[in-house]
Formats: structure tokens, sequence, C-alpha cells
């Protein structure tokens, strides 16, 4: 099966079964049929935005399955992690979550204000992130919230993920690292 690292943009792919995708920037979930050929657009962060039918969809990486490529499994960390071990895993895989139709991730777009992680007396964390969005009218803002969320509670020392999306600061191109910039061409 193909991995996701090699697939290029513009690349035409006939889907292997029906599959799940999310609508972009709508976020609404609907399912593309098997043999369709959908083009890829972008593949970052465990997902691949496709065009199929003039239209923009993003599939997860647990459906990797119907691009003919090996699913993805969720993240995991070490039973014994530190806490300074679950914070890094947590930075860590926030770096994997993409806007759909930007190839810089949300860390470095500057849509992450902040993260906080708090230890229950089971030994459990609760992580609570701060985040922004490029537009308050993003429609794709539930969608990679849930993506971040989903990929952190792949520790099992994480029993939950609250990402609160906020608008104050208002996001501004400032914000996002240098290169994020530089990827961007705005440097």
């Amino acid at each position: 099966m193909e991995q996701v690292d090699t697939l290029a943009k513009g690349q035409d792919i006939p889907l292997q079964r029906d599959v799940d995708a999310i609508a972009i920037p709508f976020g609404k979930t609907e399912t593309l049929p098997e043999d369709s050929v959908v083009s890829v657009m972008q593949a970052k962060g465990g997902t691949v935005s496709v065009a199929y039918e003039g239209r923009l969809f993003l599939i997860e990486g647990a459906n990797f399955d119907a691009l003919g490529m090996e699913p993805l499994s969720r993240p995991t960390l070490a039973e014994d992690a530190s806490d300074e071990q679950v914070e890094q895993f947590v930075w860590d895989q926030l770096r994997t979550c993409y806007d759909p139709e930007i190839p810089v991730d949300i860390v470095e777009l500057g849509l992450v204000y902040g993260c906080r992680i708090e230890r229950l007396l089971s030994g459990e964390r609760i992580v609570t992130i701060r985040m922004t969005l490029t537009a308050p009218g993003c429609g794709m803002g539930d969608v990679i919230a849930a993506d971040a969320r989903n990929k952190i509670l792949g520790a099992p020392q994480i029993s939950q993920v609250h990402v609160e999306t906020v608008f104050d600061p208002p996001w501004s191109r400032e914000m996002m690292s240098d290169e994020a910039k530089l990827e961007l061409g705005m440097f």
C-alpha cells in the first residue's frame, strides 16, 4: 500500500471503498462512493485533502485504506510518561493538525494560544487547549478541534481533552512563525 508522504498534489486515486469524508469548508460528513476518482490536494498530518466533482473533502487517517494505503493508528505514549513527556506529546500531536486548506500546522500558524495539563489523583491527565481560527466563520473549526482532541486522546494517561475556541485576541498573520510565513510565501 502506498504511504501518505508519497502522495503528490494533483495525483488521481480511485477509491477502494465507500468512504466518509468531511466537506471543506463546511465541516459536514459525506460519503464518497467506491471507484470514484479523487485528486490529492494536500497530504499533511495524517489527513488527505482531495478534490471530487469540483469540491474539496478531507479524508482522515483511519480511512486511508479507501485510498489504497495503510490506515493510521492513534498515537500512543508510554504508561510511565513524565509530566514533561506528556506535555511534549500534546504539542507534538498539535503539530500534526492542519487546516485542510493551508499546508502549515496549527501551532506554526499561531492558532494555538495555550495548553494546560492538569493531573488527577488517579494519575490521569486532563488537557485544555486554547486556540483560535484564521477567521471566526471558519466552517472547519470544529473539524480541526476534533482532530486535535482525537490525536491527543491516543495517550492512555490523558482521560479528557477540552478544546476551547476563542477569538480574543483575534488571529493575525503576525502570529505565524517564520517557518509558516516562509512556507506560505509571506516572507
